[in-house]
């Protein structure tokens, strides 16, 4: 039998097949089914910055400033040690695949500030993730901020994060930088143990009926991976990193 073994991350794996971040990576039972089926690690959906925020401030609101119509009323809120929060489900969940599962548990963290993200990180290692994926999601639509400042940002979350956690690091990149292959070096100078390529944006669409802006995101096609692959050949040799391809990864042929 071929020997498909690598390493990834630092991390040693049986093959380079690692589902990414998605709704099958979330429940325990699809993810013992992509274990059986060959996969030898998986990263985790993503834990989003904004909804620990929203969370934050709800529970400020209504627990903390007690803004109640009757003072009887405020006996329905939860009881805080009985309450689990977004962070709480997260953790809850990456020791449950951890003791379930035989093969790596890869966390992924969505935002763009590292406000928060210095304990979440802490946390999420000492829950017993093997490795953490920033999945930066930032636009630059302000026309006051350069490249390089795009740059930067991505540079310094890394850097924050790296002073607090030992696991290996991985960032999640978009192919809208003006030099992705100087970009992915600088993140391998700054220490970053890996990258995945490429991030993909939600398109917004604007409902002819409601005349409101929604969110859309396709689902990715085989001709994605195009791009990634390309990528993957041009970064080969030139940077010392762990690389990986996410979207547009459908068939047996775009994996091989």
């Amino acid at each position: 039998m071929i020997d498909l073994s690598t390493a990834y991350l630092g991390l040693e794996l049986e093959n380079p097949l690692v589902p990414s971040s998605s709704p099958l990576t979330g429940e325990l039972d699809s993810a013992r089914k992509l274990e059986d089926a060959g996969a030898s690690a998986l990263v985790l959906p993503s834990l989003f910055e904004e909804a620990i925020i929203y969370e934050q401030q709800q529970l400020e609101q209504y627990v903390h400033s007690q803004v109640l119509g009757h003072y009887e009323a405020q006996s329905f809120q939860p009881v805080p040690d009985n309450y689990s929060s977004e962070l709480d489900n997260y953790l809850e969940r990456i020791q449950q695949f951890k003791t379930a599962l035989d093969i790596p548990v890869i966390a992924s963290l969505n935002g763009i500030s590292t406000s928060g993200w210095i304990d979440t990180g802490k946390e999420l290692q000492q829950a017993g993730a093997d490795a953490l994926e920033l999945n930066v999601y930032y636009i630059a639509a302000d026309p006051g901020i350069s490249g390089e400042d795009v740059e930067q940002r991505y540079l310094q979350l890394l850097g924050d994060l790296q002073q607090h956690v030992s696991i290996p690091i991985t960032m999640k990149l978009s192919s809208q930088f003006s030099s992705v292959a100087n970009m992915v070096l600088k993140l391998q100078q700054a220490g970053a143990n890996g990258v995945s390529l490429f991030n993909r944006f939600y398109q917004p669409d604007i409902d002819l009926e409601t005349l409101r802006i929604k969110p859309q995101l396709e689902l990715s096609t085989t001709t994605e991976s195009l791009l990634r692959i390309r990528w993957i050949a041009l970064l080969r040799g030139r940077v010392d990193l762990s690389i990986a391809a996410t979207g547009g990864i459908h068939n047996r042929d775009s994996i091989i």
